[in-house]
Order: structure tokens, then C-alpha cells, then sequence
């Protein structure tokens, strides 16, 4: 072989070597220098990272009757990359999903791998829809299970539940309240897909579960919620008041058995809801009490040794002049016993107890038995009412405050307030969060908690005999008994403070806030009027609010399987009733 050709297959060899080394080297650094940039860019054109949504903790009433729950839905979206036929995909899609065809092929032009096209779809369009889809052999739209929440029993109870917002966070009640225990956190995997759009499960990477949120169980028992609401309805109904307020409670636990406000809102539709109608009154309202404050002068008075059983006090033949003002009373009472003073309801009998007390004692035991804070509920927006300190009184505060006057509380004081004489002289906490229950059984019991005593159960069982008279002939709220019990508890009727200043001439707030049975009570309930359409001889505490009290006592009894212990009685028929009823005769 001459030396040129053997020259030149010694350079094809060292060319051919030179060629491999290079696709070798070219190899390995694709292979392994860069082999983690190359999975990176293949994950991001093939991975999604998938949310896995947190079940929302369910809301439960103490016998376990569900209050909120979780309806299934899906998320609908699109991987832009796996569509091969656009226009038919997004005729499909908005034909199934009720959106207009140019919208959904602008959304998917964008060419996104998670373009979510509509929330909160049911199951059965969904799966009509992958049907189609299948039949056609259309790829590119993915679901997520998603769900949404319910409120099974529409407005019931609806100031209490509160409601989500768009981002699913409770906006009100129980929802807001409770929003880190009922949320959970939700969990997330990455998922790798075909290019059918399959997923590649061996290829499923990195994976965290979802918490799920808590369940709270209420104290609220929605048989009790039922008989208060239906009640009130039938009020708010027949009287056209401004508002209606009724609150019951367990005096000796604090535990709200039931709390209702008309107007209402149902939770499941709040976008179409007044403001108004979405407040909860109970514990953002504030009212002058009338005379279902006198409990507080007249514990406090016995409490301090100012008057006893046996004191007698002289109410002026129901005409007291002092501080230049002319203090009156229904009726006019000469010599009267503290018992006595509050069955009558003395406005005078009671100023001159807080007199004997002075202005600091008396406004002590007016925050003693709770007014002028906060109790504490577990529930948004609870304002603390107003009561002036004794050194912004005026002439007039020492007589006005005892009949419930120049004093402004809550509805939720006012049943605390009368579950002190009920239970023996403790200021309960309010408490509407029975427990707090993971979803793997772990349970958080809510301990009853007693704010203070404030009075001796000697001092609160006189107070309570005296609220049983109230109810007996003779009293003031003779329309609140209940065949078979005993019924304890103290009207109120107060004139409306006017926006403007002053009071609203014509307009009263009416109440009544009891227990029963007297003896042992099992509940407290309050009833609240405001400004009742019935004639101004008839708007009183003891003709409008007690026979509402009556009516649900009464069927609460049976609820609850009450025993009787009194016989039976001739009961007379509320005014009220009487009235429309004659009316429904006459058209």
C-alpha cells in the first residue's frame, strides 16, 4: 500500500474517532451534566400540580342534626396543549357549561395547561359532558372534585351560621368564628400526563394530603330553634313589628339552647340578602330594658342590707317628684313590700332602692350582673352596650336606670342578666360551641365557665319568688303562664329611643324574659318586640311579649318531656290573639 492511501485511512480513523468521542461527550452531558435541567423543562411541559381540596369541618346542633354541610361539585379546566380540534372543544364546553363559545376559545388561545373554565358544576353535567367528550374523541378538559357549602335548613338559624364568601372564608356567625378549626388546609400532588392527556400514575410525584377542617357541634338544640322561630315568624307576621328578638338559654351551664331575629337571611343565598336583615339583633343591638332591669336594684338593695323581706317603702300614691321631674307608676301604691314592689312593678319603689344604695353601689351591681361588657360569646360583632359611670349621671339617672331607663343593654344581657336569679346568683359565660370534633373522633369539650357570683343564692331566691308572683293574678304578666308549671320572670316596656334624639312618640320596645319551671329552671327564654302595630293601650311587655313567652314554654315543655307539677288551670286567652282573631271573623 503506498504511503499517501495509508495516510489518509490514518486520517479518515483519527476523523471517525474524533466524530464518536464528540457524540459521546454530547451523550454524557445530555445524559448526566444536564440531565436535571432536561427533566425540569419535560416536568413543566407534562406535570400539573393538582390541589386536593380540604374538606370544610361540618356544623352540627348538640343531638348531632347537621346545621352546614359539603355538596360535591367540580372544577372544570382545560390543558390548552392537549386540544387538537379548539373549535369543537369550546362549542361542546360551552354548550354543557353554559358560557358563551367565543369566551371559552379566547381562554383556551392562551394556551395555558390550567385554565379553569367554570367552578361549582354538578356531577350530572359533568359526566354527560365527558361523555360527549368520549364519544368524539375530544381530549384537553380535566375536572378537580370540588364542593360547595349548604345550609340544609335554609334561613333557620341563619344570624347564628353565618355564611362564606367567594374565597370560601366565613364572613359571619359560627363560619367566622370558628374559620381556623372548620377550614383545614388543603393538601397537593404532582401528576404527570400522557400526550392523550392520561395521567401517568407510576410517574406521580410529590404528594401532600389535605388536613380536614374540625366539626363544631353547637349547643343549639333545632327542636327548641324550631318551636322559637315559628313563634316569632307568626309575629313578625301578624304584629308588623320593627324587629323580634328570642333567646333561650340554660341558666345553670349558659349554654344557648336557641336564638333567633326577624327579619333573616338565608345563608345559602347572602348575595340576595339586605343588610339589615343579616344582623344578628341579639348581640348587636341595644335597647333601653324597661322593667325587666328592676332585678338588678332590687337584688342589689337586699345584697347590701338597704331594705329585707320585711321592709316597706313608701311609692308615693304613683306620683314622685325629685330632681325637678315627676317620677309615676301604672298605678298609684302607697306603702309597698320589696316583694311587692317588683309584682307590681313600682317604677317609684325601685328608684328609691338605688337611692338607698347610692349611684357607685348601684352601678356596681349593674356591671356585676353583667351589663355595660362584652359576655363573650362565640360570636362576631357582640357589643358591649352602654352604662355610664356614676360621675356623667344626672339629676334624673338615680331614679330613671332602676325602671330600665338612661341604660342601654343587649338582648343576650338581659337573658345572662335573668339567668342569675334563675340559676342561684351566677353570671354565666354565654356558650353557643358545644364541642370541637376532629375528623378521626379526637373531641374538644367547651367547659361551662361562670363569670362571677353576684349575689347569694338567698338573695336570688327571694328575687325569684317574688318573679313567680309576676305571673300569678295580680301581677304584670299574667299572659305568660303555662299550664301545669310554675312560670318565674319580669316584663319590660320601654319607649324607643329615636335616632334623632330623644324618644319616638308612639313607639315602644316590649319584653318579657322568664324561666321555667320556677322551682328548678330548665330554661330562660326572652322575647323582644320592637314597635308592635297595635294600639298604644295595648303595647305593653305583659300583653304583647309574655303570650309569645307563654306559647313557647309551652310547647318546649313537651319537647324537652317536662313533667307537670301544678294542676291544671283555666287559661285566658291573650288580648292580642283576641283581637285578630275577631278581625279574621269580620273580613
Amino acid at each position: 500500500m503506498r504511503k499517501e492511501e495509508k495516510m489518509r485511512i490514518v486520517i479518515a480513523c483519527i476523523a471517525g474517532a474524533l466524530l464518536f468521542t464528540i457524540v459521546s461527550a454530547r451523550l454524557v452531558d445530555l445524559h448526566v451534566s444536564k440531565h436535571a435541567e432536561y427533566s425540569r423543562i419535560a416536568a413543566e411541559k407534562n406535570t400539573v400540580r393538582q390541589i386536593i381540596p380540604a374538606k370544610r369541618g361540618l356544623i352540627l346542633d348538640r343531638n348531632g342534626d347537621k346545621l352546614a354541610v359539603n355538596l360535591p361539585v367540580h372544577t372544570v379546566f382545560a390543558d390548552a396543549s392537549h386540544i387538537k380540534d379548539a373549535e369543537a372543544v369550546s362549542e361542546l364546553i360551552a354548550r354543557y357549561l353554559g358560557l358563551k363559545q367565543s369566551e371559552v376559545s379566547q381562554k383556551i388561545g392562551t394556551g395555558g395547561k390550567y385554565l379553569v373554565l367554570k367552578r361549582k358544576v354538578p356531577d350530572e353535567t359533568v359526566l354527560k359532558m365527558q361523555a360527549e367528550m368520549s364519544e368524539r374523541n375530544l381530549r384537553g378538559i380535566y375536572t378537580e372534585i370540588d364542593s360547595i357549602r349548604a345550609y340544609p335548613n335554609n334561613s333557620m338559624l341563619g344570624h347564628v351560621l353565618g355564611y362564606l364568601n367567594h374565597e370560601r372564608k366565613g364572613v359571619q356567625g359560627i363560619e367566622r368564628t370558628m374559620e381556623k378549626h372548620l377550614s383545614g388546609e388543603d393538601g397537593f400532588r404532582y401528576t404527570e400526563r400522557d400526550r392523550t392527556g392520561r395521567e401517568i400514575v407510576l410517574y406521580r410525584g410529590q404528594e401532600q394530603e389535605a388536613q380536614h377542617g374540625k366539626n363544631i357541634r353547637l349547643t343549639i338544640d333545632m327542636g327548641l330553634q324550631a318551636i322559637l322561630e315559628e313563634e316569632i315568624d307568626a309575629t313578625y307576621r301578624d304584629l308588623k313589628p320593627h324587629t323580634v328578638n328570642a333567646i333561650m338559654v340554660d341558666p345553670k351551664t349558659g349554654e344557648i339552647l336557641a336564638m333567633a331575629s326577624r327579619p333573616c337571611f338565608d345563608p345559602n343565598k347572602p348575595g340576595s340578602a339586605d343588610p339589615e336583615t343579616m344582623k344578628n339583633r341579639s348581640i348587636i343591638d341595644m335597647v333601653e330594658p324597661g322593667s325587666t332591669f328592676k332585678i338588678v336594684v332590687a337584688a342589689g338593695a337586699l345584697n347590701e342590707g338597704k331594705v329585707d323581706e320585711k321592709s316597706s317603702i313608701f311609692c308615693e300614691n304613683g306620683r314622685f317628684f325629685y330632681g325637678g321631674r315627676t317620677l309615676k307608676d301604672h298605678h298609684g301604691y302607697g306603702h309597698m313590700s320589696v316583694h311587692d314592689i317588683l309584682v307590681k312593678s313600682s317604677n317609684i319603689g325601685c328608684a328609691k332602692m338605688a337611692m338607698m344604695m347610692g349611684g357607685d353601689k348601684f352601678h356596681e351591681y349593674v356591671r356585676r350582673f353583667g351589663f355595660g361588657e362584652r359576655l363573650g360569646i362565640e360570636l362576631p360583632g357582640e357589643i358591649p352596650g352602654l352604662v355610664h359611670p356614676p360621675a356623667r349621671w344626672d339629676k334624673l339617672t338615680i331614679t330613671r336606670m332602676p325602671m330600665g331607663h338612661s341604660v342601654a343593654v343587649t338582648p343576650l344581657q338581659i337573658t345572662m342578666g335573668m339567668s342569675v336569679i334563675a340559676n342561684g346568683g351566677s353570671l354565666m359565660a354565654p356558650q353557643i360551641v358545644k364541642s370541637i370534633e376532629s375528623q378521626d373522633g379526637e373531641v374538644e369539650r367547651q367547659q361551662s365557665k361562670v363569670v362571677r357570683e353576684v349575689i347569694p343564692e338567698k338573695t336570688a331566691h327571694f328575687i325569684s319568688d317574688a318573679l313567680a308572683c309576676v305571673t300569678q293574678p295580680g301581677g304584670t304578666a299574667t299572659f305568660a303562664r303555662v299550664n301545669g308549671f310554675n312560670v318565674a320572670g319580669k316584663t319590660g316596656t320601654a319607649q324607643k329611643v329615636s335616632e334623632k334624639g330623644g324618644y319616638a312618640p308612639g313607639e315602644y320596645v316590649v319584653s318579657f324574659v322568664g324561666y321555667m319551671p320556677a322551682e328548678d329552671p330548665r330554661f330562660v327564654c326572652l322575647v323582644m318586640v320592637d314597635d308592635a302595630q297595635v294600639s298604644s293601650g295595648l303595647n305593653y311587655g305583659g300583653l304583647v311579649a309574655a303570650p309569645i313567652f307563654s306559647r313557647i314554654a309551652e310547647r318546649s315543655a313537651r319537647h324537652l318531656d317536662l313533667v307537670p307539677t301544678q294542676p291544671a288551670i283555666a287559661l285566658q286567652p291573650d288580648p292580642i290573639t283576641t283581637l285578630f282573631d275577631a278581625e279574621e271573623e269580620t273580613r
